[in-house]
């Protein structure tokens, strides 16, 4: 399980060919990438975090996922400081013995770190800035796991 809160870019690339190499216990991995989007006048996204905090409530969700799912190998990148449009935001990576236990792991921890994830995002556009709140869509993708 490798878990990074970070203010610099990642290499998305880089991280892929690392990610489970040399593994022959694995079947499946799956990964998902995360960019800021622009839904019309976005400058760039704040994002915050409490050090520490942060890393250990990831952790414990991905050691859930990791016995759910039977997990080989588990990856999340977030993270913060200030992002502009187009930028790479997170990542998450699994892999597993098969496709269905890597695409479904995958798929709640993305859903886990959009709604549950210790993070503060705020939207700064040209006519100011406004903190993100909860979505009822986001809540209601966490409630199916």
């Amino acid at each position: 399980m490798t878990v990074r809160v970070q203010s610099d870019p990642f290499d998305l690339g880089a991280e892929l060919a690392g990610f489970a190499s040399g593994r022959t216990d694995i079947g499946a991995q799956v990964s998902f990438t995360g960019l800021v989007r622009d839904d019309g006048g976005l400058r760039h996204m704040e994002i915050e975090h409490y050090p520490g905090m942060t890393e250990k409530a990831i952790a414990g969700i991905v050691e859930q996922a990791t016995t759910r799912w039977d997990l080989k190998a588990t990856l999340v990148i977030h993270r913060f400081g200030t992002l502009a449009p187009g930028e790479q935001i997170m990542m998450v990576a699994t892999a597993a013995g098969h496709r269905a236990a890597a695409f479904e792991a995958a798929e709640f921890l993305m859903d886990y770190l959009k709604s549950r994830a210790p993070f503060w995002k705020r939207e700064v556009t040209q006519t100011g800035a406004d903190w993100v709140a909860a979505k009822d869509a986001d809540e209601d993708a966490l409630r199916r796991w």
